[in-house]
């Protein structure tokens, strides 16, 4: 089932991509997917980052992904 991972701040720019699609039934396994990709750098970064599976906040890996579904990826921001 494929999924969009929209990246946002620290993790676009380890990353090197603002958005990619992936084939993932859980959270647990996009991530490792994009780490085992995009390497050690973005990995640190996401032990700090949360996410929003269609808008909604978790930082519970199990959570499945339906088809379609969008996963924001959030590093902590600075300011206001």
């Amino acid at each position: 089932m494929s999924v969009t991972v929209r990246y946002f701040a620290g993790a676009r720019a380890v990353a090197g991509v603002d958005t990619e699609t992936r084939d993932a039934g859980s959270l647990d396994e996009l991530v490792g997917q994009i780490v085992d990709e995009h390497g050690e750098r973005l990995e640190r970064v996401l032990t700090a980052c949360s996410f929003l599976v269609d808008g909604t906040q978790t930082r519970d890996r199990a959570v499945a992904l339906s088809p379609g579904a969008v996963v924001d990826v959030l590093p902590p921001f600075a300011g206001g």
